[in-house]
C-alpha cells in the first residue's frame, strides 16, 4: 500500500524557470488522494531557503529536503569546519557555523568556481586529512539552453580518484537522505513511491535503498534508454508528472 510519496524538482515540477505541464494540477490530486508528499531535490545552486521561497510563489508548501541541509547537519553532528567547494550562491548555507579543528571539503554544483586552483585547494586539504562530503554525485544536469551539462560527480570522482578517498554523499542516492525524507511523514520505504527524471539518482537509488516503487518521467533531464541503463530499472516509465500521478493513484484502488 502507497503511504508516501517523494518528488524531484527540477525536470519533474519544473524545467528552468517553465512549470512543466500539468505539474501543479498533478500535486493536488496526490493532495486530494490523501498522499502524503515530501519534495526532494539534488539542486545544489541554490539555498533552501531559495528554494522554498519558490516554491511559495507556485503555492506549494510541502518540506523539502535538500543536500545542503543535509551537510549542515553532518558538519555539526561530527564538529568539523568546512572547506567550500560549491557554488557561491550556496556558500551561506554554511555560514555561523562554529570553527573546528576536524575539517571537511564540501563539493556541489560549484559551477565556474571548478577551476584548477580550486580543486587542487580541495585536493591538498583532503591529503592533510579532511573528509570528503558531496552533496550529490550526480553526472549531469539539463542547462538552461535545454542540453545536459556536466555536473558535480566527475569532479567528486576526480578528487576521490587523486586521494583514494570516498566521498560520503549527503544528496540522492544517500539512504540516509531518501530515510529523513519518508521519516518527517511516518512512512516506510516498502510503502513509498518515488518520481523523479534521473534513472540513476532517483530511480535505482530509491529502489536500492527499499521503496516500493520508483517512476522515471520522460521530462527534465531524461534521455532515450534510461528506464535500461541502471538498475534496478524504473517501476515504470511515464511521459511526466501527471502521469506518474495517475500510475500511483491506480495503485490505490
Amino acid at each position: 500500500m502507497i503511504r508516501g510519496v517523494l518528488l524531484d524538482l527540477a525536470g519533474v515540477v519544473y524545467d528552468g524557470d517553465q512549470v512543466l505541464p500539468g505539474a501543479i494540477g498533478a500535486i493536488a490530486r496526490l493532495h486530494a488522494a490523501g498522499l502524503p508528499l515530501r519534495f526532494v531535490t539534488n539542486t545544489t545552486t541554490k539555498t533552501k531557503q531559495a528554494l522554498l521561497a519558490r516554491l511559495t510563489r507556485l503555492g506549494l508548501d510541502e518540506e523539502l529536503f535538500t543536500p545542503g541541509e543535509a551537510a549542515r547537519g553532518w558538519l555539526t553532528e561530527h564538529h568539523a569546519t568546512p572547506e567550500l567547494l560549491v557554488h557561491p550562491d550556496l556558500e551561506e548555507e554554511f555560514a555561523g557555523l562554529p570553527d573546528h579543528e576536524r575539517r571537511a571539503v564540501v563539493v556541489g554544483d560549484a559551477g565556474e568556481a571548478f577551476t584548477y586552483d580550486n580543486l587542487n585547494r580541495a585536493f591538498r586539504a583532503l591529503i592533510d586529512g579532511a573528509d570528503l562530503l558531496a552533496l550529490a554525485k550526480n553526472r549531469t544536469f539539463k542547462g538552461d539552453d535545454g542540453k545536459l551539462s556536466l555536473d558535480a560527480g566527475a569532479f567528486v570522482t576526480a578528487l576521490e580518484y587523486a586521494t583514494g578517498k570516498e566521498a560520503i554523499v549527503l544528496g540522492k542516492p544517500s539512504p540516509d537522505f531518501f530515510g529523513s525524507a519518508l521519516a518527517s511523514m511516518g512512512c516506510a520505504p516498502e510503502q513509498a513511491v518515488m518520481v523523479g527524471d534521473d534513472a540513476e539518482a532517483d530511480v535505482a537509488g530509491s529502489l536500492k535503498a527499499g521503496f516500493a516503487s520508483a517512476l522515471l518521467v520522460r521530462t527534465g533531464k531524461y534521455r532515450d534508454g534510461d528506464e535500461t541503463r541502471f538498475t534496478p530499472h524504473p517501476t515504470a516509465t511515464v511521459a511526466g508528472l501527471p502521469a506518474a500521478v495517475q500510475w500511483i493513484v491506480a495503485q490505490l484502488s
